[in-house]
């Protein structure tokens, strides 16, 4: 293998970092082009390495990597973005590791997603510079589950197939995927109330821009039950608990937000 066959350049966002060996990271990735992989950043944690700036957590890098058998290595770094006010603030932090481990546990190794990728800059960007970050995590959350193949149903009755009607309270069904029309929903155990203002927002968030999104006024009674069905949703659908929230609710209760 030639040396420019050896080598090749990539933008990548770092969404995970493990100490391995003495002096070495191994990093989960997401790129552009490759998806999401795992790097070897070799002497990282030795005071004198100079790439150890430019591989923060949540930083877009563009990333100069050889081939390796198990992990390619990365060869040289420099930061694109650092969204430097993200790893300032414990909030803006937590938030992060949420983004990331979302990322993380929807999508498998090699597998390449540009959208998402590009999904995923945009929401650090705006973290950095937000004080209140509740519409861009919702619209994340929504998008990325648009793009991983969960988006939930929210125009047809997914028991019915009819088109839901705009009453007051049709139903979100995690295990169906979607909603369901009163005459369904009602009948089904577990099955959530979802308020027309409610259903509107889920719609708005999975068929808008960013742009007109991010213009949304929400009262509180609805930012909650948005909040709770998506979380509830995402929940279901990994059969797992994020390790993410609870260290956000922890960082929330010490600062008194909640």
């Amino acid at each position: 293998m030639s040396n420019n066959e050896r080598l090749y350049r990539t933008d990548a966002i770092i969404l995970r970092r493990t100490d391995f060996g003495e002096a070495d990271r191994l990093l989960t990735v997401l790129t552009p082009a490759r998806g999401k992989i795992r790097l070897l950043a070799k002497g990282v944690r030795k005071i004198s390495s100079r790439k150890a700036g430019h591989i923060e957590l949540f930083t877009l890098s563009n990333l100069l990597m050889a081939r390796g058998r198990t992990w390619d290595i990365i060869s040289q770094a420099e930061i694109v973005e650092a969204y430097r006010p993200i790893r300032e603030d414990l909030t803006k932090t937590s938030h992060a590791y949420y983004l990331a481990e979302l990322v993380d546990r929807f999508i498998e190794e090699h597998d390449p997603n540009e959208p998402l990728y590009q999904l995923l800059a945009l929401a650090l960007a705006h973290l950095s510079n937000m004080d209140d970050p509740f519409l861009i995590l919702r619209y994340f959350e929504m998008r990325l589950l648009s793009l991983t193949g969960f988006q939930p149903q929210l125009h047809f009755c997914v028991a019915s197939q009819e088109p839901i009607q705009p009453v007051e309270n049709n139903y979100f069904h995690f295990v169906d995927g979607g909603i369901l029309s009163p005459e369904h929903g009602e009948k089904r155990p577990n099955a959530e109330p979802v308020s027309l203002a409610v259903l509107k927002v889920l719609r708005f968030l999975q068929t808008e821009s960013w742009e007109k999104v991010a213009k949304l006024q929400l009262s509180q009674a609805t930012r909650q039950q948005v909040e709770r069905l998506l979380m509830g949703y995402i929940t279901f659908t990994l059969e797992r608990q994020l390790k993410s929230v609870e260290f956000l609710r922890k960082i929330q209760r010490e600062l008194g937000h909640s």
